[in-house]
């Protein structure tokens, strides 16, 4: 620093155009600046207005034009960071430059183990040379960091004992594996599950990460571990599937995955169907599962022989494939004849055509028909989470008239409309499905969209990669079963992989009678439950 004050010129003319120029260029940094902060505000809108649009919809298109804003943002943000100066010696130079506004800094977590790093002081006053000290407390500084995860060996070892008397050895049994013969422990075997099925993570790229930290793991072999373990959890899964059509209201929703033809070199286009039930939203204590199941195709016959032990309320899109299932005759109390199944159409769907009709310029219609859906959803909203009872009764006093203005409004506007505009589309597509539409005003239990199956879909969507290694039909069924394990984990709060590790330890040598035992929402309360909280 002396050095540069020594350098400085001593021609006053001179001194002031060397701080004119530095003037110029902290102008120049602070309208930078203000321009980052700006767009990163407007990003943020942008990116708030497509959440608020999707509804907790999956529309792909939106999906991916939010994550590029995430992306954006994330760029922006580091970008500003990595420009700032740092320390406060920097913060005192930075002069009338506008700081940066932070967000308040949240507590670390007190579950997470503690490592203590200890400063201690010089032992000689840097004042006066003392040596004689009094203690006056401590500061303590508490950063996060991460410890790679870590491979471990097992050693199980088993004493034999001979007794005297008889020459008998007394040994303890062989501690049941849950692959017989095989290498894996219950926590590698949850973690190659979760890494595949829940953080996308293809087993060709495990076998590359371990392989880094020195164990070598062929894509073969981890192959293999998922086969066995999938067979091995089963069980569990047919308990999971069981739940779930036990309800009286599902979800259901399907999406394309791709899967390698055997023998062609190609992939071919196969289907995975989700059915959730949760009644959370109006008040139930239920535990809420979700089921996964695969099908070569999208016939209509898979979901008729997915969901033929169930009766109740199907929210659906709308797929014809379901069609079939909404004229399967029951015969009810008295001999009367009713559907086994009755149809909850989705307001989402419905709504997703006018938004699309707003997307490429003004849409007048269209525009009134989403304010006017807006309204409804701002009603379920300030009754989600109360009982059946009490949101049929604020449905029928303020949702009911509004649902009936609209449908005259669309009516209104279809017969002064060409028969061929998109908005006429929209507007078919909605009428054509009223009386789907309008279900859930006169029972609470329903929901005004299908958006938990389609929450269901997503994990499917951010992982389709993972497909292309399973090789067959074969692999989507097996995928389906883990999946359906996984997600319902997530569902009731658990961390998956922690829940896997114990559920793979006690499985092998546990009734199949008492398979209950191990479902997500009897979890052991030592099993780490998830700080994320679950979809409602």
């Amino acid at each position: 620093m002396e050095t540069a004050f020594a350098n400085l010129p001593s021609d006053p003319a001179a001194l002031r155009a060397i701080i004119l120029t530095q003037a110029a260029e902290l102008a120049a940094r602070e309208a930078e600046l203000r321009f980052h902060g700006t767009l990163i505000e407007r990003l943020k809108a942008q990116l708030a207005a497509l959440r608020r649009a999707r509804f907790g919809t999956s529309s792909e298109k939106l999906d991916r034009i939010a994550d590029q804003l995430e992306l954006a943002l994330e760029e922006i943000e580091a970008n500003q960071a990595q420009d700032e100066p740092q320390g406060t010696d920097a913060e005192a130079t930075a002069g009338s430059r506008t700081p940066r506004s932070k967000s308040s800094r949240r507590p670390l977590p007190d579950h997470l183990p503690r490592y203590e790093v200890r400063h201690e002081a010089p032992c000689t006053c840097a004042e006066c040379g003392g040596t004689r000290f009094l203690k006056d407390g401590e500061d303590v500084t508490e950063i996060l960091d991460y410890v790679p995860a870590s491979f471990r060996v097992v050693r199980h070892v088993r004493p034999r004992l001979v007794c005297r008397d008889c020459d008998a050895i007394i040994q303890a049994e062989r501690p049941s594996l849950p692959i017989e013969r095989g290498k894996p422990g219950p926590g590698l075997l949850a973690h190659v599950l979760v890494s595949k099925y829940a953080d996308h993570l293809p087993l060709y790229r495990q076998s590359r990460i371990y392989e880094r930290e020195g164990v070598k793991l062929s894509r073969s072999t981890l192959a293999d571990w998922v086969g066995r373990s999938a067979d091995l959890l089963a069980p569990l899964v047919e308990a999971v599937r069981a739940h779930v059509l036990s309800g009286d209201r599902l979800h259901g929703d399907d999406t394309p995955v791709p899967v390698l033809e055997p023998g062609k070199g190609r992939t071919k286009q196969g289907r995975l169907w989700a059915y959730v039930r949760d009644g959370r939203p109006c008040g139930s204590t239920d535990p809420p599962a979700v089921a996964y199941r695969y099908s070569p195709d999208r016939k209509g016959h898979h979901p008729r022989e997915h969901l033929a032990s169930f009766a109740g309320i199907l929210h659906a899109d709308g797929y014809a494939g379901f069609a079939e299932l909404y004229r399967a005759p029951l015969v009810g109390d008295g001999g009367r004849v009713e559907s086994r199944i009755a149809e909850a159409a989705c307001w989402a769907h419905a709504r997703r055509k006018f938004f699309d009709l707003t997307a490429s310029g003004p849409a007048p219609v269209a525009g009134e028909a989403l304010k006017r859906i807006g309204e409804l959803y701002e009603i379920e909203r300030s009754v989600r989470g109360q009982s059946a009872t009490e949101r049929l009764k604020v449905r029928q006093a303020q949702t009911a008239p509004k649902v009936e203005a609209l449908r005259s409004y669309l009516e209104r506007e279809l017969a002064r409309l060409s028969g061929k505009s998109p908005t006429a589309g929209a507007i078919r597509y909605a009428l054509s499905r009223w009386p789907a539409l309008c279900r859930y005003l006169g029972d609470g239990r329903i929901e005004i969209d299908n958006n938990a199956a389609e929450r269901a879909i997503r994990p499917v969507t951010l992982g389709r990669k993972n497909w292309l290694f399973a090789g067959s039909d074969e692999g989507g069924v097996r995928a389906a079963g883990i999946m359906t394990l996984i997600e319902t984990a997530k569902l009731n709060g658990l961390d998956p992989e922690a829940w896997l590790r114990d559920v793979i330890a006690r499985i092998h040598d546990h009734s199949a009678r008492r398979i209950d035992e191990l479902l997500p929402w009897n979890a052991q309360p030592d099993v780490a439950t998830s700080t994320a909280p679950a979809h409602a």
